[in-house]
């Protein structure tokens, strides 16, 4: 099987021709079905249920796919006043098995509903295919400054200092609420697509639940996000996309000179400050 290669075509036709348990992680952001109303792909089905079928038989290959100890991550969003990704969850976690469920908080909200709270987040079910998942969590810790490790040393509670110490400087631990600023218009990562995901989000997913060397697959490629991040990570990555347009835009970005590869540090040192 080639490795590291955009597929053209179908996500359930071309997930039907890939190995059972080849890839350690799958990431997948699919159409969200009405929400993106100016968008042909997000509108073409015609009633939820028609939707939530393709869902099904798409996520059940997915499954197939993934390994026994990886993990499944699938994005959605709620609409204006659709609700379609409710009902997603609940069938798919009595079908598959639950892990967890992500929210990314995007920051900044848009300010399309007059007679709700502004929506700011997404969300991201995560299955699981055994009951032991790789789950890496040092490789997610959200780094302390300077400041706040010397504050927390003081703490009288703690006497084992050079134990708290490590710990401090490795990071705390991430929550599965995600803070990751969503790209603006004029954001220098923007290829194009009107979905895309910032490519620090897409890492996290990586980092916690692969190794070097790993296969990821994302069936839905879209501006090539998964692919860059899986390039950069140093993981082996597949990707199918149908659109012929934003298969130019993935492969366009893939072939981009992209900054040298830097190794991924579990522990932060001193100097470094929180971003």
């Amino acid at each position: 099987m080639k490795l590291n290669r955009i597929i053209h075509g179908d996500v359930l036709a071309e997930l039907k021709k890939l190995p059972t348990a080849c890839a350690q992680s799958i990431i997948a952001d699919p159409p969200y079905f009405n929400v993106l109303e100016d968008e042909a792909w997000d509108t073409q089905w015609k009633t939820a249920a028609h939707y939530l079928a393709w869902c099904e038989k798409w996520v059940g290959q997915a499954m197939r796919v993934l390994r026994e100890d990886g993990l499944c991550f699938i994005f959605g969003q709620l609409g204006k006043r659709e609700h379609t990704f409710l009902h997603l969850m609940s069938r798919l976690s009595q079908k598959h098995q639950f892990h967890d469920l992500i929210i990314w908080d995007r920051v900044v909200g848009y300010d399309e509903r007059r007679d709700s709270f502004t929506p700011q987040y997404e969300m991201v079910l995560v299955l699981r295919k055994g009951e032991k998942p790789k789950f890496i969590k040092d490789a997610v810790r959200i780094p302390y400054d300077e400041a706040t490790i010397t504050k927390y040393l003081r703490d009288p509670r703690y006497k084992d200092k050079k134990a708290r110490k490590a710990h401090l400087e490795a990071g705390k631990f991430a929550t599965n609420i995600l803070r990751i600023p969503s790209l603006k218009g004029n954001s220098k990562e923007k290829c194009g697509h009107p979905s895309q995901k910032p490519v620090n989000l897409i890492e996290k997913l990586i980092l916690c639940a692969t190794d070097k060397g790993d296969l990821v697959v994302d069936p839905f490629l879209g501006s090539g996000t998964t692919a860059a991040a899986a390039e950069k990570l140093q993981r082996k990555w597949l990707g199918i996309e149908k659109d012929s347009n934003y298969l130019k835009i993935a492969r366009r970005r893939l072939k981009a000179p992209r900054p040298a590869k830097t190794p991924v540090a579990v522990k932060v040192k001193k100097t470094r400050k929180a971003s």
